[in-house]
């Protein structure tokens, strides 16, 4: 499958919606002014990297339905294939907003590249974005993404970042 290509704030929405749960998009919690949203949204949808599905919580409707009531919108397998957070579809939330996996904690699938992220921040001597870019092929946006949301908060893990001589910013996880 072709690398799709997603602006900063579509990834940022895209990380924090896979990073939840039940994948909702709602609440965004990026800082987006005005019509941004909708238009990231519908760009997104167009794309088919987030479905519309009923609304069970009023605070995270996109828009009303005359016939189907309160609808928000949730990040599909397609959005955490393109994140790279998961290429297994039993890690992705099920239609209904229940996890589809078991209740076991998140990890990585061997050999996904989320897994090949977590092996290269626990190296000792930890990773840069542009080595990670260079491994997954990854844009630098999506990288920082997978960090913040799979790796953080989907996974737990604890990323330390300190600038390094002759390197830049290094992220490093300690060891398992």
């Amino acid at each position: 499958m072709a690398q799709i290509q997603l602006s900063d704030t579509q990834a940022v929405i895209l990380s924090a919606a896979c990073a939840r749960d039940d994948g909702l998009v709602f609440p965004i919690t990026a800082k987006i002014k005005g019509g941004a949203v909708g238009n990231v949204c519908k760009s997104l949808l167009k794309r088919r990297l987030i479905e519309e599905i009923p609304a069970v919580d009023l605070d995270t409707v996109w828009r009303h339905d005359e016939a189907n009531g309160p609808i928000t919108l949730r990040a599909t397998p397609l959005a955490y294939s393109a994140l790279g957070i998961v290429e297994d579809s039993e890690q992705v939330p099920a239609p209904d907003g229940t996890d589809a996996g078991s209740p076991e904690p998140a990890k990585s699938r061997h050999g996904s590249k989320q897994a090949l992220l977590v092996e290269m921040l626990r190296d000792p001597e930890g990773a840069t974005i542009q080595q990670i870019v260079d491994a997954t092929g990854w844009q630098p946006h999506t990288v920082r993404g997978a960090i913040a949301g799979a790796i953080k908060k989907k996974l737990g893990l604890d990323v330390t970042s300190e600038k390094v001589e002759g390197r830049g910013r290094v992220y490093k996880v300690p060891p398992a």
